[in-house]
């Protein structure tokens, strides 16, 4: 005869279910217990009479029942059956509802930081895609990727490095970029200036969790990096927007932020400035570094893309002449593969141990056989010749993007040919607002303008990536902006 608890769980039973039938069985006695339908010293059917009302096989509830009582949820009473533990406290409210409870349908009873409505990242889903100026990973050579990593296996394996390692990143890894820093962009580093991490967005946070305390002031341009300036944000930072111009951050308005805040950062990105793709002049280099040193605040730089310059040679990082002022990050994901997650962080000894610090709170270390991997890329020269072939194929589709908006959209934009990076920066003479919306019924994605906005002042376009697009997609791009522009 049935225990006087009245047996419910037939319906929450699934043979089609992914979920094995002891597990559901467990899952579902468990739900009951915190609904309050079985409390403690409630006595179960047995597991034959259980298995007879369910339709499953014996042994699948005496499974169950024991894994329950390993667990501590019920309790053997012998020859009297199997009960709820008398241990177990009240239930702070009894549920009525018998709706399965999912991850996907309960309501959080926590407090918890919410994210902003607006997604800083692009949606995945159906529709064209435009970038902010990412490479083209279809250029990159799979087998080339699957042999480094290969090697940085059987190296890893034959040295026992299988193991919990650096938080700062492995040895070659940091050797090997530092070296690249010192002899292509006049960096005065060694690897013990270097810190792994995953991607420059990465580098930011963490150069910004060092710095940055609740109420510090840190200085972004007008338009800039928005998931840095969320970064900051989420650590408490006080932002302060500065103008910019063609020739970069408005540097007479850092120095009257600096006269009225205590500026703990200042964040730019000087090689081609985000969005705007314009660089930061020499002479303004100069007096940024200056009130770095006078009224003693951090800059990072974000050197994102300096690979890729097309007119002239690319101006050398500004942490190559200021190093004790500036904190650099750069990344490996336009040079490489943005799925790789490589960045990494370039300062003085004593910050890149309160960053490494940090990584292992977080993360304990970096992915040591993809940063491996990278390294025999490095070592054995794949990377260069990658590069010196994938900067052709860029500028090639650089020239070309820059005939078809000329050719689709010359009547109702403005743009300057970008001297580096993988983007454009688009100034429309039409709603932009009412284009964006016509793009999204149109399933065309793309970063919103109001995204690079630090003011409301600020002048506003799109950041429309070209590396990533061969000829016919960039002509579908640009025929899908303009239908937009309506």
């Amino acid at each position: 005869m049935l225990r006087p608890w009245q047996v419910s769980l037939g319906e929450r039973i699934d043979p089609a279910r992914d979920v094995p039938i002891y597990m559901q069985i467990i899952q579902a006695l468990i739900r009951d217990i915190e609904r309050g339908r079985l409390t403690s010293g409630t006595y179960l059917p047995s597991s034959r009479e259980l298995a007879q009302v369910l339709g499953v096989n014996r042994k699948t509830v005496v499974l169950a029942y024991e894994d329950l009582i390993a667990q501590g949820w019920l309790d053997s009473a012998g020859t009297r059956g199997t009960m709820v533990s008398a241990s177990l406290p009240e239930p702070a409210k009894k549920q009525r509802a018998e709706a399965e409870a999912t991850m996907s349908n309960v309501p959080v009873d926590y407090r918890f930081a919410a994210p902003p409505q607006r997604p800083l990242a692009l949606p995945s889903g159906p529709g064209l895609k435009l970038d902010e100026g990412a490479p083209d990973g279809r250029l990159f050579p799979a087998d080339l990727l699957a042999r480094a990593y290969r090697s940085a296996a059987h190296r890893a394996s034959r040295e026992n490095r299988f193991q919990y390692g650096n938080p700062r990143g492995t040895p070659a890894l940091r050797e090997s970029i530092a070296t690249m820093l010192k002899s292509q962009r006049g960096l005065p580093v060694t690897a013990e200036n270097i810190c792994i991490t995953r991607g420059s967005q990465n580098g930011i946070f963490l150069a910004a969790q060092v710095l940055v305390r609740p109420g510090d002031t840190v200085i972004v341009e007008a338009l800039t990096y928005e998931p840095a300036v969320a970064a900051f944000r989420a650590l408490g930072a006080n932002i302060v927007a500065v103008g910019l111009d063609e020739d970069g951050i408005d540097i007479d308005a850092v120095e009257h932020a600096c006269r009225r805040n205590a500026v703990r950062a200042v964040f730019v990105t000087p090689h081609h400035q985000f969005p705007t793709t314009v660089s930061l002049r020499p002479e303004r280099r100069l007096r940024l570094l200056e009130l770095s040193h006078q009224f003693g605040f951090a800059i990072i730089e974000d050197d994102y893309d300096h690979e890729f310059h097309f007119e002239s040679q690319p101006l050398l990082p500004m942490a190559g002449y200021g190093p004790g002022h500036v904190i650099y990050v750069g990344s490996m994901s336009k040079l490489l593969l943005p799925a790789l997650r490589i960045g990494y962080v370039a300062a003085p000894p004593p910050v890149i141990d309160a960053i490494a610090h940090m990584v292992s709170l977080t993360d304990g270390m970096g992915n040591a056989l993809t940063e491996d991997a990278a390294a025999e890329l490095i070592e054995n020269g794949e990377l260069r010749r990658h590069a010196r072939k994938v900067r052709q194929v860029y500028a090639k589709r650089r020239e070309n993007f820059a005939a078809e908006i000329d050719r689709t959209l010359g009547d109702i934009v403005d743009y300057k040919m970008p001297d580096g990076g993988l983007a454009f920066w688009l100034r429309f003479h039409t709603d932009l607002d009412a284009m964006e919306a016509r793009a999204a019924a149109m399933g065309l994605r793309f970063a919103a303008s109001r995204s690079f906005m630090t003011r409301d002042d600020a002048p506003r376009g799109l950041r429309i990536g070209f590396a990533s697009l061969n000829e016919h997609e960039a002509k579908t791009a640009v025929a899908a902006l303009r239908e937009a522009a309506g």
